[in-house]
């Protein structure tokens, strides 16, 4: 089934040359059927490249996806140009009446600071909570998963000694747990952090179950028993380049930088990308979308009750 993109949405390109079926929403509404609702939340500067891969992932699916972009409206997005966000983007005001299968909620370049003092932070509290009664199930991805157990359960960040940065194994802890469901036992995903939660506090928490961790990365997907909150420290969606692109660019800015690990032939720069999560993150995606969207919420998504 295809995913339901805004008209003229410039990933439609890329994805359409990957001979990944997207429909607009014109052609969608005269289709009998209910598509899946997912609202992303993009805090990403680079936020065509997210939309792209972000895209990418849940189209992947046999299930109908129906994509809406939110962006926050009290933070200037210089990276992007106002006519992107004007035609693409909605805000949390607009949406604040809707109800979404699911969420997805980015990233941002912001780990450094303290929660509070991000100049959106109060308004993405409020899309926390808009969540918790709007939302069936909700994906929070990096900077966002350590923000969200922030706000939900007082878990803070901790600074690394150094960027974790690179390609990394990991381990399923929980087998038998959906969102594992053919998951190799082991299996690679991106970071790009600067921050961690520790794996200490989190098991205090006992609403919450780490799913996978890694002996370099740490702890790296993360749920509650039902599935309405997932948290996953490391990029599953990232594109092949993704990685390259962050050194080069900090290389030619003449930034000090490590060569990311484990993700170029030999960590040499100059020789072959090592792409080796793309399966994992599309089983990652899709069993979210399989059994903690598309079989859990009610067809009528107002009736759902908030049980967090």
């Amino acid at each position: 089934m295809p995913l339901i993109i805004p008209n003229e949405l410039p990933a439609a390109e890329a994805l359409q040359s990957e001979n990944i079926f997207t429909i607009n929403r014109r052609r969608a509404e005269t289709q009998d059927i209910r598509p899946l609702k997912i609202v992303i939340v993009n805090l990403m500067p680079t936020k065509i490249a997210t939309e792209t891969q972000l895209a990418r992932v849940l189209a992947n699916t046999p299930i109908q996806v129906e994509m809406t972009l939110v962006t926050m409206g009290s933070h200037e997005s210089r990276n992007i140009s106002q006519e992107h966000l004007e035609s693409f983007y909605k805000t949390i005001d607009e949406i604040k009446d809707d109800y979404f299968d699911g969420m997805i909620l980015t990233g941002a370049p912001v780990e450094l600071m303290p929660y509070e003092q991000v100049d959106y932070w109060k308004e993405l509290c409020e899309i926390f909570e808009f969540a918790k009664t709007h939302v069936y199930s909700s994906m929070f991805i990096c900077w966002g998963a350590q923000a969200s157990l922030y706000y939900h359960y007082g878990i803070d960040k901790h600074m690394l000694k150094q960027k974790m940065f690179g390609v990394f194994e990991h381990k399923v802890l929980r087998p038998h747990n959906p969102l594992m469901r053919g998951f190799d036992e082991f299996f690679y995903a991106p970071h790009s952090r600067h921050t961690e939660v520790l794996r200490e506090d989190i098991e205090k928490c006992n609403a919450l179950r780490i799913l996978a961790d890694s002996r370099e990365a740490g702890p790296h997907i993360i749920s509650t028993e039902n599935g309405r909150q997932i948290f996953v420290m490391g990029h599953q969606e990232y594109d092949k380049g993704t990685l390259a692109g962050e050194y080069f660019r900090d290389v030619n800015k003449g930034m000090k930088i490590d060569v990311p690990k484990n993700y170029f032939r030999n960590d040499d720069p100059e020789d072959e990308i090592l792409f080796r999560w793309r399966s994992h993150a599309s089983l990652l995606f899709s069993n979210w979308l399989n059994y903690y969207v598309y079989q859990a919420t009610p067809y009528q998504l107002e009736n759902f009750v908030a049980d967090k």
